[in-house]
């Protein structure tokens, strides 16, 4: 009836555990208590996991930095503490095919999910055709508020396929939505400094940038392949 599966599989170890080391009634219940919380709190963290939509589960823990020096470890653990999504800033990952790039993205959205945030993932061709389909419909307002209720949106892949100028316009619609209000995290082959069809949608930073990879805080001089970083108080 109180839905405490934890405890109801626990009880019976518990208790023998804490007839051996001699516990006090106290000290059994909270044994009994924190299994189920940090059961709960498991649980918890799979759902959301689940709910974000990740193609495949990636972990920092399985990142190889060896591979990519130029990323510095303490920098991609300072962004799992995710204080960036806390505070509505975007985060921009930004290197040739292959450089890990997805991978930290959805790590570091997995982390986003296990910190109790509200995490979405999205492919940006899927989430141009769905906006397309939205406007045909004439339902995009609705759609794009949809993506309003994530902490964290995730989008990959930005810049492997070229868009339209409608394209483009729509997908520009969703960051411009979330600017300092929440998080969005994207993961691009394409460097600021380059023109193209994706210029409006990536992060430039003006003032007050962080990260590391770029000539004096510019995201513009960033080479492909060797930057990631977090760009708070940055226009979209």
């Amino acid at each position: 009836m109180l839905r405490l599966p934890t405890i109801r599989g626990q009880f019976i170890p518990t208790a023998d555990a804490a007839e051996r080391e001699q516990l006090t009634y106290r000290g059994f219940l909270a044994e009994l208590l924190m299994a189920e919380c940090d059961d709960r709190q498991r649980r918890r963290s799979e759902r959301r996991i689940k709910a974000a939509g990740f193609p495949r589960q990636k972990w920092l823990s399985g990142f190889d930095f060896d591979a990519n020096r130029s990323i510095p470890p303490a920098v991609i653990h300072t962004l799992a503490k995710c204080e960036w999504v806390k505070n509505g800033h975007p985060l921009c990952l930004i290197g040739d095919s292959g450089t890990g790039k997805s991978h930290l993205l959805i790590a570091l959205g997995a982390e986003a999910a296990m910190a109790e945030y509200r995490v979405k993932y999205v492919l940006a061709a899927k989430l141009v055709n769905e906006l397309v389909e939205a406007a045909d419909e004439l339902i995009l307002n609705k759609t794009i508020a949809r993506y309003r209720h994530f902490d964290l949106l995730c989008i990959d892949e930005l810049g492997y396929m070229e868009l339209d100028k409608r394209g483009a316009d729509l997908l520009f619609q969703v960051p411009t939505d979330r600017e300092e209000t929440a998080s969005v995290a994207i993961a691009s082959n394409e460097s600021f400094g380059k023109a193209h069809m994706f210029a409006r949608t990536c992060v430039r930073c003006h003032r007050n940038c962080t990260g590391f990879g770029a000539g004096r805080g510019m995201p513009g001089r960033q080479r492909p392949g060797r930057s990631v970083g977090a760009h708070p108080r940055s226009r979209w």
